[in-house]
């Protein structure tokens, strides 16, 4: 091999070892912040085929809805606890020690984001709610104030093909 090829090969290979380093640090600090998003049957009986369940400690988000009758405030200071349900039937219990946001209510929906503490009770450090899909701007709604509206009702067929 003459002195070129080997200067370029060298080279070349240069270029590809530090391509993989980089590739490996990005991906390892990705690693760390990257939160999976789970629902409580999903968190109790694992998710996908496979069935994986989060690891205590994992940062992570979850989303359901707020158990009416299962939120309690502590007096003293922000701590707030509240359990959260799905469709499956699950129920996991939600710690959070700040402010809620104003939309957040019992039985609305809303996202947790935090660190699972056992198989049922994560800690959040933020707590999403959703807004009611109902929601109208204050200067809609005082402009069709006395218009009758009514919703079109849609056969099982006509839902059937908008979803195709």
């Amino acid at each position: 091999m003459n002195p070129r090829r080997k200067k370029r090969m060298t080279l070349l290979l240069a270029v590809v070892l530090g391509l993989s380093v980089m590739t490996g640090l990005v991906l390892y600090a990705l690693q760390q912040n990257i939160d999976l998003f789970y629902t409580p049957t999903e968190l109790v009986q694992g998710k996908g085929e496979a069935r994986v369940k989060p690891e205590v400690g994992q940062r992570l988000r979850i989303g359901g809805m707020v158990v009416p009758g299962s939120v309690s405030r502590d007096q003293q200071s922000l701590k707030v606890s509240f359990d959260l349900v799905d469709a499956g039937g699950e129920v996991i219990t939600v710690r959070f020690d700040g402010i809620l946001p104003d939309l957040f209510r019992e039985g609305q929906g809303i996202v947790a984001q935090g660190h699972l503490d056992d198989a049922r009770t994560i800690t959040a450090f933020e707590v999403l709610a959703k807004h009611d899909e109902e929601y109208m701007p204050p200067e809609v709604a005082e402009a069709l104030k006395g218009i009758e509206h009514v919703k079109p009702e849609y056969s099982q067929e006509q839902l059937k093909g908008s979803r195709s």
